[in-house]
């Protein structure tokens, strides 16, 4: 294993970072969306609004705003259920829209610790319900996506099986699979030094599960066995990170339950590079593959 020079030059540019239990997480958050300039430019699309979908507040990407019965991709953002908003993916949510001519809409759930679990899955569950129940205008709610990056991608997965029989695919970016254990190669060999510490994790975790039985897999995707009959599944991950054993040992699970899934693992990366396109090219790499099976997927549906 080598770290890619350009995911180097991100954990230099972080190494200095305060631990987060050492600040409120309005500190925390400035912090996370002081480092935006990291996240790359704002990929042009046509209309782009931000509106409440069921009281939870949404943004929309509309590249195509003159089609009706269009295809939609709901994004729900990474940040440990403690940071990211919005603002912190758009550019990723923005280069997935254009690419792939999906309307796309991004999720700004309830935040931990003041909201724990189940509050984000639950806005997210809210949002999803609303795009299939047909309360957004324009869009076909036959052909409904759902992903996200890290906390983001755990509750995508959570909503990909919930939903199972009627979310057309799953794009799951290096999610959360198991809170309940450290137990894995990669959380030991990447436990530090690779920007989502061990530390970090412990925070992230115990912000949002709080006192939660970490094994539910509505916290824990990962642990659950029925997995036969999911939606198709779009897998990122990094090699430099703890989840990426987890991660793996999920994709596997699918295959092994009968379901198609499609696992890239970007080698010498580290936890967040899909948000980093300003210093790390492998993240245009991965939104243009994220957005080119989510459009041959709507084209066959």
């Amino acid at each position: 294993m080598s770290v890619h020079p350009e995911a180097q030059n991100f954990l230099v540019l972080t190494a200095q970072a305060p631990e987060l239990d050492t600040r409120t997480p309005a500190e925390n958050r400035a912090a996370n969306e002081a480092s935006q300039h990291l996240m790359g430019e704002q990929t042009p699309v046509a209309v782009v609004k931000d509106v409440l979908i069921r009281d939870v507040p949404v943004r929309i990407y509309n590249p195509y705003p003159g089609r009706d019965r269009q295809p939609v991709f709901l994004y729900f953002h990474g940040g440990g259920w403690v940071l990211g908003d919005l603002d912190t993916v758009d550019s990723t949510v923005r280069d997935i829209a254009a690419t792939s001519g999906a309307l796309c809409i991004s999720v700004d759930y309830r935040r931990a610790p003041e909201h724990p679990f189940p509050a984000a899955l639950d806005d997210c569950l809210a949002v999803t319900a609303a795009v299939l129940e047909g309360e957004v205008q324009g869009v076909d709610s036959h052909m409904v996506a759902v992903g996200g990056d890290s906390a983001g991608g755990n509750i995508a997965a959570v909503i990909a099986q919930e939903l199972r029989d009627v979310i057309a695919h799953q794009v799951l970016i290096y999610p959360v699979m198991d809170l309940s254990s450290f137990q894995t190669p990669s959380h030991e060999q990447y436990s530090a030094g690779y920007f989502l510490s061990r530390k970090r994790l412990e925070y992230f975790y115990d912000s949002y599960a709080q006192a939660h039985d970490r094994r539910d897999p509505r916290l824990s995707p990962g642990l659950n066995k029925d997995l036969e009959g999911m939606p198709p599944a779009t897998i990122i991950s990094a090699e430099c990170d703890p989840l990426a054993d987890e991660v793996s040992a999920y994709g596997e699970a699918l295959q092994h339950a009968g379901n198609v899934v499609s696992h890239v693992q970007f080698k010498g990366q580290v936890h967040p590079f899909v948000q980093m396109s300003s210093i790390i090219s492998d993240a245009l790499v991965a939104r243009r593959l994220i957005a080119g099976e989510l459009a041959e997927v709507f084209l066959r549906t």
